[in-house]
């Protein structure tokens, strides 16, 4: 990560509506320039008995920090695997602070049980399966955090990925002025098993709404979009609503009846408002697991039309000189409270399909930080 240079804007879209932008960038800008001039990057030391983990959205809070949440965690005081199984929580947190001298403050946060064990932050509801937790959104004094229902495969699958989705819930999470190991966890039923498009993709509030985008696990696999009143975030099952191949927006989730917003999803991705640009922007690797890209499409209004992916960057890890036939890379987002003026602040994780290297190679499984100039991007 050396030679990045970040300054810590919130990304108040996330959290409130956009009503509320202007006043909340000159507070920020002001008090940030008062505080250091000096610039802060994310970085992901092994720390607090945190060895790695992937997913890394990143969820900025009013009051400056932002919390980041993780998927699989090693943990322990170094990498172990077992055989194929690496030891890891399924899901993990941390919270980020950049202090007056713009330098960057991580602290892990792995949920302990009563008896000292390591375990899930967001525990599983359903006997035999676990949570990816990804993206979420603020909203009043509480973090709302999309859980992606997890179990092993019923069958063997060719590619070796022996996980399927079985639905997806929402967390919300309060008490955040505690310390994270006290902080309160709700949990609410989203979208059944068998549905086969779970919201949870990428999540993120605007107007009266929080916006959650979908893989339809079929056919070429689109990105579809739903949404939940911000008022009804405490039934959101019976709030939910897609928006359909007419344009208008029904109750529930029929995957067969709702519109593809994008040609081509990914489990993992971000969508974020630009008001600089006045655009949104949608930011994901590859579909194709063995492409190097990570794309970049853009639109006008959340619910598109969404422009064609367009390579913005390519993952060195990936290049034709430095390709390992094990390693894949995944799980591309951005991270607007992080970025400068006319870039983008990204990161992806790799891994590997030879799981022991894991132990071995600390150089993977841990997300990498990069700047993106947009300068000379267009973006239509």
């Amino acid at each position: 990560m050396e030679g990045y240079t970040e300054i810590m804007i919130p990304n108040i879209l996330k959290t409130y509506p956009r009503s509320a932008l202007l006043l909340f960038i000159a507070l920020f800008i002001c008090g940030a320039h008062a505080q250091s001039s000096q610039p802060c990057t994310p970085a992901f030391p092994f720390q607090d008995g945190w060895w790695g983990a992937d997913a890394a959205y990143s969820i900025p809070l009013p009051d400056g920090r932002s919390v980041w949440i993780f998927g699989d965690t090693l943990y322990g005081d170094k990498r172990f695997v077992n055989g194929n199984d690496p030891r890891m929580t399924r899901n993990s947190i941390g919270v980020s602070r950049c202090n007056s001298k713009g330098e960057w403050q991580l602290q892990y946060t792995i949920r302990r049980s009563a008896d000292r064990k390591e375990q899930d932050f967001f525990q599983t509801q359903t006997k035999g399966t676990w949570y990816w937790a990804l993206d979420g959104y603020g909203y009043g004094n509480n973090l709302w955090v999309t859980l992606l229902c997890i179990r092993n495969a019923r069958e063997k699958r060719p590619d070796g990925f022996d996980f399927e989705t079985c639905g997806a819930d929402l967390a919300k999470v309060s008490n955040l002025d505690a310390d994270p190991q006290k902080w309160k966890v709700d949990y609410f039923p989203l979208v059944k098993d068998g549905v086969a498009a779970y919201p949870s993709s990428t999540a993120v509030v605007d107007g009266d709404y929080a916006y959650l985008f979908a893989l339809y696990e079929k056919d070429v696999r689109p990105m579809l979009l739903t949404r939940i009143p911000l008022k009804g975030l405490d039934s959101p099952a019976a709030n939910l609503q897609y928006l359909s191949k007419d344009g208008t927006w029904k109750s529930g989730l029929k995957p067969e009846d709702a519109m593809a917003v994008m040609p081509h999803g990914a489990s993992e991705m971000s969508v974020r408002y630009h008001p600089d640009r006045k655009q949104w922007l949608a930011v994901m690797k590859s579909p194709d697991l063995t492409s190097d890209a990570i794309l970049l499409r853009s639109a006008r209004q959340i619910t598109g039309p969404w422009s064609d992916g367009e390579a913005i960057y390519h993952i060195p890890e990936l290049s034709e000189s430095q390709r390992d036939k094990n390693m894949f890379c995944y799980a591309g987002k951005e991270h607007p409270e992080f970025a400068e003026p006319g870039s983008l602040l990204i990161t992806y994780v790799c891994n590997t399909m030879k799981v022991p290297d894991v132990a071995t190679n600390l150089k993977i499984y841990v997300p990498k930080v990069v700047r993106i100039p947009l300068e000379n991007k267009r973006i239509d």
